[in-house]
């Protein structure tokens, strides 16, 4: 199986601006944002609560706290929220009203007690890249190009091991991808 399509900087707002133009534009960006600025896997977005992310009084945590249930291995872990990612999030939060934090933080158009599963975010994701003219892109392009961007920044690979929630650097090291253009320039540093 190919690997998801890793996304570039223009890419991604090119995908940023075809969501804001559609319904539940703030929704499916938080849903975007938390794949490619936290690197959460879609399954792992799909089961978030409001009690996940939201404090009691409202605030949007720092850390999100993945229980086994909820990751791919089964092994907790802590997802780390940067400032934009939280700021998008108190957005979605304010404009989204709460009933109860036992409920999917992310609703389906269904019904506010019944949030997306795995499967249907995917295809809400792929309907969104598509719509972006993005082709190869896929609901694990945000995981990917989340990990690429911070190993292109000089990110230690156990720190993006962590951050990711492997067990393995070998599982880290295949997400990662080096461009032509930057296997070039890491040549000319000889």
């Amino acid at each position: 199986m190919a690997q998801a399509r890793t996304l570039s900087a223009a890419e991604f707002e090119q995908l940023l601006a075809h969501i804001d133009t559609r319904k539940y534009a703030v929704r499916n960006r938080c849903m975007m944002l938390l794949t490619h600025w936290a690197g959460l896997r879609i399954g792992e977005v799909a089961c978030l609560r409001w009690s996940d992310v939201v404090t009691p009084d409202g605030a949007v945590k720092a850390e999100i706290r993945l229980l086994p249930d909820m990751t791919k291995g089964r092994h907790p872990r802590t997802v780390f929220i940067n400032g934009r990612l939280r700021e998008e999030l108190e957005t979605y939060a304010a404009i989204t009203r709460c009933v109860d934090r036992s409920y999917p933080l992310f609703a389906s158009q269904k019904s506010v007690r019944e949030g997306f599963s795995a499967n249907s975010l995917a295809q809400t994701f792929a309907l969104l890249y598509a719509g972006a003219g993005l082709a190869g892109a896929s609901s694990h392009s945000g995981r990917r190009t989340f990990l690429t961007s911070l190993a292109n920044k000089g990110t230690a690979i156990h720190i993006l091991k962590t951050l990711a929630g492997h067990r393995n650097i070998a599982t880290t090291a295949a997400y990662l991808y080096s461009s032509p253009a930057q296997l070039r320039a890491a040549v000319e540093l000889v």
